[in-house]
């Protein structure tokens, strides 16, 4: 018989599965009748769902762990910057009040992948540099 994990693991992995589950249903990306996504579903989309849910899990991980926590704005950000990648442009009430949706649509739309690849990258340098400075980690 195996030992239960960790409360800090448990803590984690219930943030990423909750991130991916909420995202994923506000933004349309896990079928549900209560939202239609008027953007059609691209690999991207799900690729940049799974990696902000993963990448905000590894963080609440070792920020357990550290002794300082540091990088909750950027994290923060990186979540948003995730979530604005793989979400549909014109079902956005902000963007939408901000913007017109033809607008979104051909400019913003197509800077979605880079924005999650700005994102992904931005989470991982966050990951490793608080990864060095966590001894523990």
């Amino acid at each position: 018989m195996t030992a239960l994990p960790r409360p800090r693991l448990l803590r984690s992995v219930g943030v990423s599965i909750g991130v991916f589950v909420l995202f994923g249903a506000v933004t349309g990306l896990l079928p549900n009748p209560v939202y239609v996504r008027m953007v059609s579903r691209t690999p991207a989309d799900y690729l940049f769902l799974v990696a902000t849910a993963a990448f905000a899990g590894a963080f609440v991980y070792q920020r357990s762990l550290a002794e300082e926590p540091i990088g909750d704005r950027f994290a923060a950000g990186g979540i948003v910057g995730g979530f604005l990648a793989f979400g549909c442009p014109i079902c956005n009430a902000v963007l939408l009040a901000l913007f017109s949706s033809s607008a979104l649509m051909t400019y913003f739309d197509p800077l979605r992948p880079i924005l999650g690849a700005v994102s992904v990258v931005c989470f991982a340098a966050l990951l490793v540099y608080q990864r060095r400075r966590c001894e523990v980690c």
